[in-house]
Order: C-alpha cells, then sequence, then structure tokens
C-alpha cells in the first residue's frame, strides 16, 4: 500500500472554515483503507516515523524553522498515544511537549495567551502543545463561570468575547507564521460511543484504572456544548498558515497515520537540508582531522 500524502490528509485539512460542519467528517472513518491493510497501515507508520526522524534531523541543523504542533480533543480521543507513536523517532533535544492544565494562580494574573506563548519552540526546534491557548474557546466556553474567575475587568466580558478570543488567536497565529514558525493543529474527532467504550476500558482492566478521571465522565454530559464549540472554534480559526485537521480518532492505528503524513507535509514544505559547508569551515575541518591523524601517529 502507498500514499500519496497531500492526497491522503486533503479531506481532513480545514484552511477555510466558513463551510466546515463536524458532521462532514466521521469519527470512524478510515480513509478508504479497508481492516484487512490494517498491519499495512501500521507498517506505513513506521516508515513515516523513521522519515519524521530524518526531516527533524534537517531542522534542528538548519536553525531557521521552528514547527508548533497543537492538539486539541475530548477526553480519551488518543492525544497522549498520539503524541507518544507518531513521535518516537524524534531526537528529544529537537522536540518539547507541554501539557496545559488547568491555569495556576500565576497564569490567571495574565492574559489568556501568556502561558503559552512562553512555550513557543526555538528554531529548529518541534514544539508540541497538549491542549493550548484553545482550551480558553472550549472548556471555558462549556463552563463560563470560568471565565468569571479569570480576573478580567468585568466590563470587558462582554458577548463579543468569544469573536474577540478568536480574532486575538488568528492574529497570534498569523504572527507566528511570518517569523518562521510553522503552526498545525489537530482535533482528533472521537465518537460519543466511542470516548463510553474507553472510559469503560479504564474501569475494567487494573493497569488502565489510573487514566479515569470521574471529572472525564462528568464532562459527557457537556457533550452537545463541546461539539457547538469544536466546531464553530474550527470554523473561526482555520487559515492557510495554520490550517486544522480534523483527524477521525475512533480508530487509533488510522489517527496516528493522519497525524504523521500532516507533520511529514508540513516539514517537506520548508525544504529542509543541512548546512553547506564554506570554504573555510572546510579549512577548519581539514586542520581538526590533521591534529587528530597527528595524535594517533604520536601515541603509537
Amino acid at each position: 500500500m502507498a500514499i500519496e500524502i497531500a492526497e491522503f490528509i486533503k479531506p481532513y485539512r480545514v484552511t477555510k472554515g466558513g463551510k466546515f460542519r463536524l458532521k462532514d467528517i466521521h469519527p470512524h472513518d478510515t480513509g478508504g483503507i479497508e481492516s484487512e491493510l490494517k498491519q499495512e497501515a501500521k507498517d506505513l507508520l513506521q516508515q513515516a516515523i523513521g522519515q519524521l526522524s530524518e526531516l527533524q534531523e534537517k531542522l534542528y541543523a538548519q536553525d531557521h524553522w521552528a514547527v508548533l504542533l497543537v492538539f486539541q480533543a475530548m477526553d480519551a480521543a488518543g492525544k497522549d498515544s498520539t503524541i507518544k507513536h507518531v513521535l518516537s523517532g524524534v531526537n528529544p533535544q529537537g522536540c518539547e511537549v507541554y501539557s496545559f492544565k488547568s491555569p495556576s494562580d500565576e497564569d490567571l494574573d495574565h492574559d489568556f495567551l501568556w502561558r503559552t506563548s512562553r512555550r513557543v519552540p526555538e528554531r529548529g526546534r518541534i514544539g508540541i502543545f497538549n491542549r493550548s491557548y484553545y482550551e480558553e474557546v472550549l472548556v471555558v466556553r462549556a463552563h463560563p463561570d470560568l471565565l468569571l474567575r479569570q480576573r478580567i475587568p468585568r466590563r470587558l466580558i462582554t458577548k463579543d468575547i468569544w469573536h474577540e478570543r478568536f480574532e486575538d488567536i488568528n492574529n497570534f497565529e498569523r504572527y507566528l507564521a511570518r517569523n518562521g514558525v510553522v503552526v498545525r493543529k489537530f482535533f482528533l474527532h472521537v465518537s460519543k460511543e466511542e470516548q463510553k467504550r474507553r472510559f469503560l476500558s479504564r474501569l475494567d482492566e487494573p493497569e488502565k484504572n489510573w487514566k479515569f478521571s470521574l471529572a472525564d465522565a462528568r464532562e459527557r454530559q457537556y457533550w452537545n456544548d463541546y461539539m457547538e464549540a469544536y466546531e464553530d472554534m474550527i470554523r473561526r480559526t482555520s487559515s492557510r498558515q495554520a490550517p486544522w485537521f480534523v483527524v477521525p480518532a475512533d480508530n487509533k492505528w488510522f489517527t496516528r497515520l493522519v497525524v504523521s503524513a500532516a507533520i511529514i507535509d508540513a516539514l517537506q514544505r520548508l525544504d529542509l537540508a543541512f548546512p553547506k559547508i564554506d570554504a573555510r569551515r572546510r579549512e577548519e575541518l581539514a586542520a581538526a582531522r590533521a591534529a587528530l591523524t597527528g595524535e594517533k601517529r604520536r601515541k603509537r
């Protein structure tokens, strides 16, 4: 089985969100890959992991671009495992993962972009946000009482606040793109039925008990609110420079394949290469070789 990356990820890439609807992408979709080809898809993922490793090495050596990968999803959609598997071959020196939980008191004393903007990756590195500033138009929107705890002057909390936050996010991502930070965003689209199955699995299997949180289960009562918030978020913050990928997440093997393909596509667009050595540098290397060779002879 072979895939053409750009065509493979095209159905899940959203750059103009005006007409986007979550119902257009089914969480159980496998892109036409039949179940009997599942093992071949997993083998393809291993190849992709190796390709990512090679591209990341060039990204690090070139030291011009940075890559920011944003992951958002409902609980049990597979963010952690996707990050773990897809980036398993990447050199840890060139990759940083940040998981953003509930904001701290220090976070609440700053603007809503502060805690994440501090973690934007350096040039040559891949930064991964496991949840992100998008929580501020998702969780906070589903639970409006959280907004009142953010110490924002009350007169600034108006009916336009979500529109204003979308505008701020778009401006922030445009700023990053203009400064050499490539932004790719992934919404792992899991069905409510599959989430329930995974929750039950965490309860039934002792080695998975630690993953279960009663708070996660309680959030299911807000499922429709979250789906509306996600749809609106994708519609209003998709752009050419910072596209969303709405990735079917009921089949983890397919989720990982789509995410890896999207990251490879982003890196390939950068025309990465190892830095060329100029004449002066070649002379330095030749001198170093001569010194090392001479040192070896002296020891004899």
